[in-house]
């Protein structure tokens, strides 16, 4: 009875320093940081891998994300140069880069970074017209990010970004630059118009100029056309006519030749001569000129006398 006993005792022990030793096996993992203690004083920093811990001396005083993190405040009240009470929320990213001082150098360092933040706006708000304060997002975070970065340096904290998530005017001031952006965009809406309209007309204008352009362009090509139509016309009419008289003289020539070659005499051919001049006349001549050879000729009185009728 004794033995079973004691053999029990000594497997309950056993699984007692079993867990034990289980429990000083620690791994920690990717992006993150052990701060262990020892006999209640910091002992070192783990990072990523396997570790083993001293039983009971050794423990893990704070467990520690060394990964970017984001924390977004509620609207903080502040109040511009030119006493304009406002409300600005705004989100803060930070990483851990020295666990130790992150783990002993402030109580709780959300809210140190709540309060710091909430002070530095005020401060930069408080330098700042309303105006000012709309249009210069960049300027403030930059500000910012410089002034917190350099106040939680020494808790092992790097402020990598501040941003102003949301700026909440009084409902007056809202209303007001309601009204201010609405009368903006009529007045950007009408200049808009008057620039397109003046463009129309721009255009309109330069399309009749170049209709006008094109037109006088085309009266100028037809009155060409029409000249040469009618240079071509008259030259061809004086070749007709050139031709004409050059057939007549041609028949004229032939027809004396082959008097000439039927055996006629000297009389004949200055009368056939007579009648071209008569044709020449065309009837319409009152006085012609005859020559003297022709004027000698037996038997002409009576031809003159019919031509000059």
């Amino acid at each position: 009875m004794g033995d079973n006993i004691l053999l029990g005792v000594l497997i309950c022990l056993g699984v007692i320093v079993l867990l034990i030793l289980l429990s000083c096996i620690k791994i920690v993992p990717q992006a993150s940081a052990f701060v262990v203690e020892r006999l209640g004083a910091y002992q070192s920093t783990w990072g990523v891998g396997l570790h083993f811990k001293v039983p009971i001396v050794d423990r893990v005083a704070k467990r520690v994300i060394l990964k970017e993190q984001v924390v977004d405040f509620a609207p903080q009240p502040v109040i511009t140069k030119d006493n304009v009470t406002m409300r600005i929320d705004t989100v803060v990213f930070y990483m851990i880069t020295d666990p130790r001082l992150f783990t002993y150098g402030v109580d709780n360092p959300i809210m140190a970074i709540e309060n710091l933040t909430a002070t530095t706006l005020r401060n930069i708000i408080g330098e700042l017209e309303l105006d000012q304060t709309l249009t210069s997002r960049e300027t403030i975070n930059t500000k910012m990010r410089a002034s917190l970065d350099e106040a939680t340096d020494p808790w092992g904290i790097k402020v990598t970004r501040v941003e102003l998530k949301n700026i909440i005017p009084p409902a007056e001031i809202q209303n007001a630059m309601e009204r201010q952006m609405k009368a903006e965009r009529e007045r950007r809406e009408a200049v808009t118009r008057a620039e397109g309209e003046k463009k129309a007309n721009v255009t309109v204008a330069e399309g009749r100029k170049e209709a006008a352009i094109l037109e006088a362009e085309a009266e100028k090509q037809s009155a060409i056309l029409r000249a040469e139509a009618q240079k071509e016309k008259m030259i061809r009419e004086a070749e007709g006519q050139a031709e004409a008289i050059l057939k007549v003289q041609q028949a004229h020539a032939d027809g004396i030749r082959m008097i000439r070659e039927a055996g006629a005499d000297e009389a004949v051919l200055r009368i056939r001569s007579l009648e071209a001049f008569e044709r020449a006349a065309n009837g319409q001549a009152t006085k012609i000129i005859i020559p003297s050879e022709i004027q000698g000729v037996a038997g002409l009185a009576a031809s003159v006398k019919e031509l000059i009728k």
